[in-house]
């Protein structure tokens, strides 16, 4: 089996926040490669009423909470927050952490959050538009910011679209996040590939991402085989490590 990176992806729902904090540095002292957490406003699983936590504070206490792993979002819908704010946002908690941000960004897809926050609800063929101007208003005011990032904050763009989401993840991005049994992750992994030949880019560039549930864990090898890079082990409160330890056995 290929080598691969391994993180934990922690579900801020049905929790605290020193559970969470508890869990991010027990998961940092294991020596994962990346800890990540998603941006939604309600619970997504269990009771839609639960507790629930916002992502960018959380990421800003994971960047002084951790100390080795890199950090980020799975994924930032991009009409939450303004793209030249995030990027600001982004380039502060990248400091913060010491040059370990991975910035996760994507068009969307909870339209509770979206209607219970005020932000307009639009089809996908609009958020996707959105998601590419996003994308360019991003890196240009990352160019500008005094002082810029500190580590190399990758991109990551997080979902599995072919027409668009994947043309855009052989545009700009660094890391693809999709989603997918092992078959699906090698096709969408192959349409990356021949996006990136007809934009001219190299697709050894993109590093490929999936995050999997932790009784998948036995199925690591097929998701290896089928092209990915970096597996997210999903972790729900009480967050057992257990399955993350056994991972990483496996991660050599």
């Amino acid at each position: 089996m290929a080598a691969f990176k391994l993180g934990v992806h922690i579900r801020p729902q049905h929790t605290s926040v020193q559970a969470l904090r508890d869990a991010w540095k027990a998961a940092d002292a294991l020596g994962v490669d990346s800890i990540t957490t998603w941006d939604h406003f309600y619970p997504l699983s269990g009771d839609p009423g639960g507790t629930h936590f916002e992502c960018w504070s959380l990421l800003a206490a994971m960047a002084v909470d951790t100390s080795r792993a890199q950090i980020g979002a799975i994924v930032s819908a991009i009409a939450y927050r303004n793209p030249d704010l995030l990027a600001d946002m982004a380039r502060t908690v990248d400091h913060l952490s010491g040059g370990r941000l991975i910035l996760g960004l994507g068009a969307g897809n909870a339209e509770r959050d979206h209607n219970a926050y005020g932000y307009p609800w639009s089809p996908p063929s609009a958020r996707l538009k959105d998601l590419r101007n996003g994308l360019e208003r991003i890196k240009a005011r990352l160019g500008q910011l005094n002082p810029g990032p500190v580590g190399p904050l990758p991109i990551l763009i997080g979902g599995g679209g072919e027409q668009v989401t994947l043309r855009l993840v052989a545009e700009y991005a660094d890391m693809s996040n999709t989603p997918g049994a092992p078959d699906v992750l090698k096709h969408k992994n192959q349409v990356i590939d021949d996006w990136c030949a007809k934009v001219g880019r190299d697709p050894r560039q993109i590093e490929r991402t999936t995050n999997i549930p932790t009784s998948a864990i036995d199925r690591i090898p097929e998701y290896v085989e089928a092209g990915a890079q970096r597996l997210q082990l999903q972790l729900d409160h009480p967050f057992d490590l257990k399955p993350v330890e056994q991972a990483l056995k496996q991660r050599g």
